[in-house]
């Protein structure tokens, strides 16, 4: 058989293959190839739009899915690089169009989407995924009311994240100067694309890092009206969960009256649009010192009303009161009066004194008082000998108290105890006469003169006391020796 030289599709020369066969051998990696090379250049750029499943993120950044119909499946890859371009976060069940190329993998014989972007597809998708979003959020309680903190009443500094080139910026400025002139601190960021999520989140947590001293008592985060697209970066789940953790009070103005992001839920208030936010910040400084002018005029009224009240009931206790010149004139007569009573009275007290003075110097005669030292030593003679009759009944009665006394120290209970005896009492506090009325009670106290014991009875036999050698005398020993 003749042999012709033939070229395969790569142009690569084919030997030792029979002329007219057209199945010429491929190795596998030959063929996985030249399948490779086939798919990238027919499906170099396509969109496919499918449902989300098996979202998954890897540790190197790359992401991995699934793209999925009701008939059929297409793998997906996003490198590193274009996931972190995302304008949203990718999720199970979510409608997407993946724009890309297709590819293969001769590893598992797999082909698969290397997508460079995924966008949501349509408008419907985009609300899923907000209500997908508000509900798991609301579950973990970042929207609940408890967690809304209070606006200061006249912020002394105000923080606003915006873009710094719109009208909002603009629009807050002119309304904060005609209410009430504030500090304002700009943090400027983008409000829209890939990176305003980011950006939002990066400005509030940098606010509430400022030492206590320069943090706003305030924050605005703003934008301006736009599609649903438009204001995505404002439904970002970073962005809710950098409000939800602000320790600094936020006000979200996101859009216009009608649009509505996950960012004013999570807010402490919600304002429809950016000059709304602005007048929530802070109240009219004409209608603040109205207010302020009102009340110091009341505060005056009822601080005079008081001091008239207080003036009349004075006058009404003074009316009730004497005139104290009359009250001193009174009690100067009653003085005078009592001085006068007072000079009669002492007079009349010393010609008393003086009258029985002299009674009592009239009965302090000498001769009568010799008269009574007489009688008094006849009276004390006389009373000599029976004063020596009680010191001898004295006496005796003394010797009997003594002669008791050794009596009762001698019948003491507790004298045979001081010779080294003891008394045994049972539980009731009887005396224990005999061994057997011991054991009966089983349980006994021992007493000696200086302490006592618990004791029980046993039928043990006393101990035996030890027999005494007699030491035999030094002859006999001396004898014993000389054998």
């Amino acid at each position: 058989m003749a042999i012709s030289p033939q070229m395969d599709e790569t142009g690569r020369l084919l030997a030792d293959v029979p002329a007219g066969d057209n199945a010429p051998p491929f190795s596998v990696s030959e063929l996985a190839a030249s399948l490779k090379r086939t798919v990238e250049d027919r499906f170099g750029h396509v969109r496919v739009r499918g449902e989300i499943s098996g979202f998954k993120r890897a540790a190197s950044g790359h992401c991995y899915l699934t793209l999925k119909d009701d008939k059929a499946t297409l793998d997906a890859v996003l490198w590193k690089g274009s996931a972190g371009k995302l304008a949203f976060q990718p999720q199970d069940g979510v409608e997407v169009i993946a724009t890309g190329k297709l590819t293969t993998y001769p590893g598992r014989s797999k082909y698969q989407l290397v997508a460079e972007t995924l966008e949501l597809a349509g408008e419907g998708a985009l609300m899923q995924l907000f209500e997908r979003l508000k509900a798991s959020l609301a579950a973990e309680g970042l929207f609940a009311g408890e967690r809304k903190k209070p606006l200061p009443f006249i912020p002394r500094r105000i923080g606003v994240i915006t873009s710094p080139t719109g009208a909002v910026i603009r629009d807050i400025m002119h309304r904060l100067s005609d209410r009430f002139p504030s500090e304002v601190l700009l943090w400027p960021v983008q409000v829209q694309g890939d990176a305003a999520a980011g950006l939002v989140a990066n400005a509030l947590a940098q606010f509430n890092a400022m030492p206590e001293r320069e943090r706003p008592d305030l924050l605005i985060v703003a934008r301006g009206g736009g599609s649903i697209e438009d204001l995505w970066a404002f439904n970002e789940e970073v962005v809710v969960r950098a409000i939800a953790a602000s320790q600094i009070p936020v006000i979200s103005a996101v859009g216009h009256e009608t649009d509505t992001t996950l960012a004013d839920y999570a807010a402490d208030r919600r304002a429809p649009t950016p000059t709304a936010a602005a007048e929530i910040a802070v109240p009219v400084r004409n209608e603040l010192a109205g207010f302020v002018d009102q009340q110091r005029a009341r505060m005056r009224g009822a601080i005079d009303r008081r001091l008239q009240h207080a003036g009349e009931r004075l006058e009404a206790q003074r009316r009730l009161l004497s005139d104290p010149r009359a009250m001193i004139d009174q009690r100067s007569q009653r003085i005078d009066d009592l001085g006068e009573r007072l000079g009669a009275a002492l007079g009349a007290r010393a010609h008393r004194a003086e009258s029985r003075l002299a009674e009592h110097a009239g009965a302090l005669r000498p001769a009568l008082l010799e008269q009574r030292l007489t009688a008094a030593g006849e009276r004390l003679a006389r009373a000599t000998p029976d004063m020596a009759l009680i010191e001898r009944v004295h006496m005796r009665s003394d010797e009997r108290l003594q002669g008791i006394a050794r009596l009762l120290g001698q019948l003491d209970p507790d004298r045979p105890l001081e010779r080294g005896f003891a008394r045994l009492t049972s539980a009731d506090g009887d005396v224990l006469m005999s061994a057997a009325a011991a054991r009966a009670a089983g349980q006994f106290t021992v007493k000696f003169a200086d302490d006592a014991f618990g004791a029980i009875a046993t039928d043990a036999p006393p101990p035996k006391k030890p027999r005494s050698r007699t030491p035999k005398p030094a002859a006999d020993l001396k004898q014993e020796s000389l054998f």
